[in-house]
């Protein structure tokens, strides 16, 4: 028996869609717990932590060519987040799956060159506080901003 790692990649902008992709099975939409996974040929780089541990980034990397630009400009600019599950797969079975490890995190940036388009996703989670981080009370988020200051946050 053959074992060998793939990514499922879910992609869930503001709008309430949410894409997914897997990397492993070429040409093929597989199944995973009720949801389809196209292919589309992509790498995750898995996760660094900086020297004070308070940031974990991954990266995501795709081919660049004008339909990869044309969605990854609309991910970097609103935000999306991102989930990427790695899995170890068989490749005999198009249904045999176990999960080895999930990633959350929002894209916070995206550059490309010659032949790579590369996002950058920072983490959802503070990892030394263990806690969401710090978050700009804006009008989109929470609708009119009250102009006193007796506020109170439950």
């Amino acid at each position: 028996m053959e074992y060998a790692v793939g990514n499922f990649l879910h992609f869930l902008p503001d709008d309430g869609t949410t894409y997914r992709f897997q990397n492993f099975f070429i040409n093929e939409t597989i199944t995973y717990q009720g949801n389809s996974f196209g292919f589309i040929p992509f790498g995750f780089s898995g996760v660094t932590i900086n020297r004070t541990g308070d940031n974990t980034e991954a990266t995501l990397v795709f081919p660049n060519n004008d339909l990869s630009r044309r969605w990854a400009i609309d991910a970097v600019q609103n935000y999306w987040l991102a989930r990427v599950q790695v899995m170890l797969l068989d490749p005999d079975d198009r249904t045999s799956f176990t999960q080895m490890h999930e990633y959350y995190g929002r894209i916070a940036q995206g550059r490309w060159d010659e032949a790579s388009l590369n996002l950058t996703l920072n983490t959802v989670l503070d990892g030394v506080g263990a806690d969401v981080p710090v978050r700009r009370l804006t009008q989109k988020l929470i609708g009119a901003i009250p102009v006193s200051n007796g506020i109170v946050l439950r």
